[in-house]
């Protein structure tokens, strides 16, 4: 009786919102009697668990996902199995829904580490089911303001996001996001503030003892030191490097006059790091 409640208009719309087969979809519809809702609830949680057993398997390919509004920012990294998976619209489709979702937890106290909410996890889940893949949450920030310049790379997989104090131009945000993902040494900080201070004390104890081992008088040899510490700066803080679209330039030289660069968080897939 079940079986003859079931149409194949029914299975269709069935398979069409899991993206299960055919005679999973009918089996489903049979044992829920022809309720929709009841047998696309069953499928999914039956399906959910059967992931869950899978979440062992490597998740070496993913994405970068980066979305803003009034209100802040976010960047996310987001892993699948396979790089087709990972280019699937869907798939980033859903990557894009959560980063603008965790822009709610920006906080005025600075860059924030993103937790993954039970609601998030829910579009996750609906793409797990639908791929069969162990696609999982890798890491992400959210920050809170209303300026800010972005890049993801062509793949995907490499992303990019500047938080600005003061309007900055859409291009100058996009070249300069460019920059922290394009140059070679990336930065370490937006400037010498932000460098670890051990990091700073180190590099001038080195370049000091350098210096003092060519035989050069105490004085001498100072300065030089300094010469290397400057150096040092320049080619590791954002805006002292020289401006990958211009070597004539220095980051520092693009910012427009009353904007200042508050930070930045670099993402690789299969890095999670803010400047890796």
């Amino acid at each position: 009786m079940a079986t003859a409640n079931v149409s194949a208009k029914d299975v269709m719309a069935l398979r069409q919102k899991t993206g299960l087969g055919m005679m999973d979809c009918k089996k489903a519809l049979v044992e829920a009697g022809g309720d929709m809702g009841e047998a696309e609830a069953a499928l999914r949680a039956k399906l959910k668990g059967k992931m869950d057993e899978r979440t062992d398997r490597a998740a070496g390919e993913g994405c970068i996902a980066i979305q803003s509004s009034d209100a802040g920012a976010a960047i996310l990294e987001i892993r699948a199995e396979t790089d087709f998976t990972a280019r699937n619209e869907t798939f980033v489709a859903m990557c894009n829904e959560l980063a603008m979702e965790a822009i709610a937890q920006a906080s005025d106290a600075g860059p924030t580490e993103v937790v993954f909410s039970d609601s998030m996890r829910e579009k996750l889940d609906e793409v797990r089911i639908t791929t069969g893949e162990n696609i999982s949450f890798a890491g992400g920030t959210a920050l809170k303001g209303s300026s800010f310049g972005r890049y993801v790379h062509h793949d995907g997989k490499l992303g990019v996001l500047v938080h600005f104090e003061g309007a900055i131009p859409e291009d100058v945000g996009t070249g300069i996001s460019q920059h922290v993902a394009a140059h070679v040494p990336t930065p370490l900080a937006v400037d010498e503030h932000g460098l670890p201070s051990d990091v700073v004390e180190a590099k001038r104890n080195e370049a000091t003892k350098e210096a003092m081992d060519m035989g050069k008088p105490e004085n001498i040899a100072q300065n030089i030191a300094e010469g290397k510490m400057r150096k040092f700066l320049e080619d590791n803080t954002l805006l002292g490097q020289k401006y990958v679209k211009s070597d004539k330039e220095s980051v520092a030289d693009i910012v427009p006059d009353g904007v200042k660069v508050m930070n930045f968080i670099r993402m690789r897939v299969g890095a999670n790091s803010s400047d890796d």
